[in-house]
């Protein structure tokens, strides 16, 4: 008889050090952009220690604004709120009471 181990992670969020979902995504994105920005300051010949400070400088804010968003809307929270963006203003509710009426009037 054959042993399988059973894969308790099944729809769980992808997660690593505290980054939830697409935000390890918007991480990379991030470093990958730092990192060619340093390439094009050492190439115009921006001064070694002038390329560092700012890299060091905008990376840290990387780190600190992705991890804020991680932590202040999770998973799904940052695409909800910006496809709230693209509703029409006389969809948008900001009570139940409209629907808790129609359910009473039946």
């Amino acid at each position: 008889m054959a042993l399988y181990q059973i894969n308790k992670g099944i729809n769980k969020p992808i997660e690593f050090k505290g980054l939830k979902a697409q935000y390890i995504g918007y991480l990379a994105a991030g470093l990958v952009i730092l990192l060619i920005g340093f390439a094009v300051m050492y190439l115009f010949s921006v001064p070694v220690t002038m390329c560092l400070l700012i890299i060091g400088a905008l990376g840290s804010l990387l780190f600190y604004q992705v991890f804020k968003l991680s932590h202040k809307y999770g998973q799904y929270g940052l695409m909800k709120r910006s496809a709230k963006r693209y509703l029409p203003r006389y969809l948008q509710f900001t009570t139940r009471n409209v629907f808790l009426q129609l359910k009473r009037r039946s």
